[in-house]
């Protein structure tokens, strides 16, 4: 008989209402209306030339499954084909393709350090940067976002320290919407002795000569140790490659253990991204709007005082602060037809509750200048809401 007063299910229903109480219960919704939550950033995911695509590569290949990791059954010229032909859309040696960005990051970081070794983390970067130091066993130091006087103390206190030393960053982070100081990033490795790892999840597709990344754009993509690329945001796939030297990619092979005991996505898929990338690699129209309509709306929130921090990209948070207010105000988008959700810690730190708009290049104008004058009004309407229930009590 199952027992309903056991330690675990207490704790469950305790943090399940903990949660609820301090509004930060997250739920499973389905999107409708004019989306603001996709990283679909140039429309390749309901682009029927990359549907066309897949079809035809099942059809060709006549199976959907691989029927093993890559290490056994799951091994195709398809995949090593896409990976060779990545590392050359990357500007790097080697590619190898993980099931995931979360799973490229953990395999990556947990093979390559140990403890002993000191990673140096932005305070924002995604938590499967988080997860992969965590596991790795690394010392860890954590300098304030983007504060790179205080990476530089940091770098300099541990030089003689022994051990591996490593800088771990997104190029594009995924809620602030600010891009890193790569350059000076690669500088303060050189200077200081460490490897720098940059994850390109929002920024592949997006930025740079023909959506190669900002890595690349810098011409640091062959001194980086590993750029991660994820296939699951612009390119409209899904996965993710760590793109580096080759004597790196025999070494995730053999050490990274989400590699290792994964069934090997399923070789249309291989296909699938390969089509993805040349698709995108042609659009430089779209990503040159995709730029003017996010500029357009940072500046039009900005004029209206609007918290957007540093946001230079397609993805522009809104703070509301509090995250009563975060939810208001992304009830009252959806109300005026925009499906937007509102981001909460642990996921933002406290007091930084927000929308996060993620533009696409599929968003006119106007839809734009829509969207600024829903967010006026959703302020307006929270702050009313707040002053009657003020005066209420």
């Amino acid at each position: 008989m199952r027992n309903e007063a056991s330690p675990l299910r207490g704790r469950i229903a305790g943090e399940l209402d903990r949660l609820r109480r301090e509004q930060l219960l997250r739920t499973l919704d389905c999107p409708a209306g004019i989306p603001l939550t996709s990283n679909d950033y140039l429309g390749l995911a309901r682009d029927g030339r990359l549907a066309s695509a897949t079809a035809d590569a099942i059809r060709e290949i006549g199976r959907v499954g691989s029927t093993g990791s890559r290490l056994l059954a799951g091994n195709s010229e398809d995949w090593e084909q896409a990976e060779r032909e990545f590392a050359a859309f990357a500007g790097t040696e080697a590619a190898l393709y993980f099931s995931s960005g979360f799973a490229a990051n953990l395999g990556l970081l947990g093979a390559l350090v140990r403890p002993g070794d000191i990673v140096f983390s932005d305070s924002l970067n995604h938590a499967s940067l988080i997860d992969g130091i965590r596991l790795s066993g690394a010392n860890k130091v954590i300098y304030p976002h983007g504060d790179l006087a205080r990476l530089e103390t940091a770098l300099a206190r541990h030089q003689s320290d022994p051990g591996a030393k490593l800088i771990v960053t997104e190029s594009l982070f995924s809620m602030e919407g600010d891009l890193a100081p790569l350059a000076r990033l690669a500088e303060l490795g050189r200077e200081y002795g460490a490897e720098l790892i940059v994850d390109e999840a929002h920024a592949v597709g997006v930025f740079g000569p023909e959506g190669r990344g900002l890595a690349y754009e810098a011409g640091l993509a062959n001194e980086i140790l590993a750029v991660v690329h994820t296939c699951g945001k612009a390119l409209g796939s899904a996965g993710a490659f760590v793109c580096s030297g080759g004597a790196l990619r025999d070494f995730l092979v053999n050490r990274a253990r989400t590699f290792i005991f994964s069934t090997a996505a399923p070789p249309y898929l291989a296909h699938q991204i390969r089509a993805a990338v040349g698709l995108a690699r042609a659009m430089d129209a779209e990503r040159a709007h995709l730029q003017t309509i996010a500029a357009a709306l940072r500046e039009g929130l900005r004029s209206e005082g609007f918290d957007v921090r540093a946001s230079a990209s397609q993805i522009v948070p809104v703070v509301a602060g509090a995250s009563e207010a975060a939810l208001a105000w992304a009830e009252s988008l959806r109300e005026d037809g925009f499906a937007v959700r509102a981001i909460r810690p642990p996921t933002v730190p406290e007091g930084t509750a927000r929308l996060r708009l993620s533009l696409t290049a599929a968003l006119g104008g106007e839809e734009v200048q829509r969207l600024l004058r829903a967010c006026v009004r959703a302020r307006g309407r929270s702050r009313l809401a707040v002053a009657a229930r003020e005066s209420g009590a």
